[in-house]
């Protein structure tokens, strides 16, 4: 699974497989915790995140929003994603 970004030791991955079911997502992960975050919506679908990562991950998520998409069609297509840029 290939991570397309990195930021305040959050880890953003999104699976690289056709057969990953919708609604379009991407994985987070933050020591313990693990959660997916529809890019649509930018909330978390499933899985749990301390409340300050969650807020990062979230504003990051709608900052890039169109970068996410793109990429998730990628990898619907079993095609490598994007690197998207860190939340600064």
């Amino acid at each position: 699974m290939p991570t397309i970004s990195m930021f305040y030791g959050i880890i953003v991955r999104m699976y690289f497989a056709p057969g990953e079911r919708p609604p379009p997502h991407f994985h987070v992960y933050y020591a313990e915790y693990r959660a997916r975050v529809d890019i649509r919506t930018c909330e978390i679908i499933d899985g749990k995140l301390p409340k300050k990562q969650t807020k990062l991950v979230l504003a990051w998520a709608e900052l890039h929003q169109e970068d996410l998409m793109a990429d998730w069609e990628l990898v619907m297509n079993g095609e490598e994603p994007f690197k998207i840029p860190p939340l600064r």
